[in-house]
């Protein structure tokens, strides 16, 4: 059983989908009267950004980008795009939809590239934030839970296409990953 791997439980399914009801409202109040468009980083967001739809009461667009960075378990900060937007996003107001930001590095570059195709703003909606890991600064407009450095799986968040599955965030056993 995948929860056997886990060390322990960093943030329940109900602190997570509390939390999601929180950010839905405040992203429903900042874009009063205005449509953006959510864009999801393939694939550990999907689950949040599942959760954040149910929630929010704007007419939003969603699009999907597929970016890699990482070698092993270290992001390199040259994204590599797999699956690019289905759409254009010129002067649209854009939220990116993240399931955890530690270096900065990815995101840094997620955002640059989507000022260069043309977005009015770019903001970024995370469920993790990782915030002792950073080597660029970059902060996130919305964020579920800030977490201490550990290696985490769930709700969205893998460790070799495996975890996605569990309801709430948990910490793995090292033994597995080390």
């Amino acid at each position: 059983m995948l929860k056997d791997d886990i060390a322990n439980i960093l943030v329940d399914e109900q602190q997570i989908l509390t939390r999601c009801r929180e950010i839905a409202r405040i992203i429903d109040e900042n874009y009063q009267g205005k449509q953006p468009i959510m864009v999801a980083l393939l694939k550990g967001s999907v689950v949040f950004l599942a959760e954040l739809l149910k929630n929010i009461e704007l007419a939003i667009e969603v699009d999907f980008l597929d970016v890699s960075s990482y070698e092993g378990t270290e992001s390199t900060g040259e994204i590599n795009i797999r699956k690019d937007l289905d759409r254009s996003i010129r002067n649209k107001e854009i939220i990116i939809v993240e399931d955890i930001v530690d270096t900065g590095r990815t995101l840094n570059a997620v955002k640059k590239y989507l000022y260069d195709k043309g977005a009015a703003s770019v903001e970024v909606a995370t469920l993790l934030d990782k915030k002792s890991r950073r080597v660029i600064e970059i902060e996130a407009e919305y964020v579920g839970f800030d977490i201490p450095d550990y290696f985490v799986v769930g709700f969205g968040l893998d460790f070799n296409q495996k975890y996605r599955n569990l309801p709430y965030i948990g910490v793995l056993k090292e033994e597995l990953y080390k």
